[in-house]
Parts: structure tokens; C-alpha cells; sequence
């Protein structure tokens, strides 16, 4: 079955850095576009970062232009989020995701989230 493993969040102080890993399996990897959302206490699940299959094309959140960077490998089935210039309003928990359609239906599937705080 289609498995989302998060990894690399935590405390950071503002200014800094952090790299967001996320391992997929149960899919065919490259055949799907793969994005890093967010959320925060109250708060819906917002849009942080796309990427296509081929790593070719991607999109940001205005809030995270310039700052973050989402990319892939797929020979490893992983997609990465590195973040720059962290604030304290980049605080949350992040999720990877991707959408499959099953023939009749898009699904949304989610990794379980890594937090990050952002804070001095």
C-alpha cells in the first residue's frame, strides 16, 4: 500500500535551515507529482511546495518563495523540502503528499507529519 515517511523536522531558530525528507513506497514514484503541505494548531492544511513526476516543473506558496525548495530523486523515492531563512510563522506540522486516481476517483494519501518550530 502507498506509505509517506516524513523525517527532519524540528526545533530551528529563526534565520536557519532544515531539510524535510520524505520516503515513499507502494507507488510508482516517478509517475507521480508529489507536494509538502502544512498545518497549524486551528488552522486548514495549506499548500507549501509541488513537484511533477519528472522533478521538471514546481510551484510554491507565495509565503515560501525564494525560502524553500522542493525537489526529488527517484531512483531513492524521495522528495525533499529544504527550507532557508526559517520564521517563526513557518511553524507547523508538515506533510507530504500525493493524489492517485483509482478509476473513478482522486485520493489524497498523507504522510503522518513532522513537526517544525521555528523559535528562539
Amino acid at each position: 500500500q502507498v506509505q509517506l515517511v516524513e523525517s527532519g523536522g524540528g526545533l530551528v531558530q529563526p534565520g536557519g535551515s532544515l531539510r524535510l525528507s520524505c520516503a515513499a513506497s507502494g507507488f510508482t514514484f516517478r509517475a507521480n507529482a508529489m507536494s509538502w503541505y502544512r498545518q497549524t494548531s486551528g488552522k486548514e492544511r495549506g499548500l507549501v511546495a509541488t513537484i511533477t513526476g519528472d522533478g521538471g516543473s514546481t510551484i510554491y506558496a507565495n509565503s515560501v518563495k525564494g525560502r524553500f525548495t522542493i525537489s526529488r530523486d527517484n531512483a531513492k523515492n524521495t522528495v525533499y523540502l529544504q527550507m532557508n531563512s526559517l520564521k517563526p510563522e513557518d511553524t507547523a506540522v508538515y506533510y507530504c503528499s500525493t493524489k492517485m486516481f483509482d478509476g473513478l476517483r482522486w485520493i489524497d494519501y498523507w504522510g503522518q507529519g513532522t513537526p517544525i518550530t521555528v523559535s528562539s
